[in-house]
């Protein structure tokens, strides 16, 4: 293999199907068990991921809060849009989120607009947005706008598994008896079917 080749096949973009891609960037979710499935062990930075649940404004911030509080912990900015529920800023700051160090966008008209500009700034490495119904031209447009700012985009949508995206990661969340199932549906770089449990506390 000459070496141009190996020097494209090490860039940590490219996934060979037989192999994990342990180069890739990311930003700690927070969860021992989430990042031990998760190439680079983290949120892929500069893409898109996917959190799927039947229902937004339910279960997704007990697996997105952790990454959220590492993110703000230090000089890092994160931003919340259009979240469903207005955020108790106390249980925020219960939860380790330094709420100086995080931007809380409320507009619905706007929410996807506001989410680009927010990513395309480089200014916050993490943001997390609820966009509601969204194409997968939409979505792409979120892709290419964490590229650009090197940033991470959570979008939390309800359960559309078989919807088309270019999102690095898909991960579905749904209850069970012994706790919160988090099932990987699409993993860049890594292996898609796994799973990991949070359990009731």
């Amino acid at each position: 293999m000459n070496s141009a080749l190996q020097s494209i096949l090490k860039d940590p973009r490219i996934w060979r199907a037989d192999e994990e891609n342990h180069q890739q960037r990311s930003l700690e979710t927070g969860l021992a068990g989430l990042d031990a499935l998760l190439p680079g062990g983290g949120w892929p930075l500069a893409a898109l991921s996917e959190v799927l649940l039947p229902e937004t404004g339910s279960s997704e911030l007990r697996v997105l809060l952790p990454g959220l509080a590492r993110q703000t912990s230090g000089d890092g900015w994160a931003a919340l849009v259009s979240p469903p529920l207005l955020p108790c800023a106390t249980a925020l700051a219960a939860q380790g989120v330094n709420l100086s160090r995080l931007l809380l966008v409320e507009s619905s008209a706007d929410r996807l607009w506001a989410a680009e500009q927010i990513l395309r700034s480089g200014q916050c490495r993490l943001l997390i947005c609820w966009p509601g119904k969204i194409s997968a031209r939409q979505k792409h447009r979120l892709q290419l706008a964490a590229e650009h700012g090197d940033s991470c985009c959570i979008a939390v949508l309800a359960d559309s598994r078989n919807a088309a995206s270019s999102a690095a990661l898909k991960l579905r969340l749904y209850s069970g008896a012994d706790g919160l199932h988090l099932h990987i549906l699409k993993n860049r770089g890594g292996r898609p079917g796994r799973e990991c449990l949070l359990p009731h506390v």
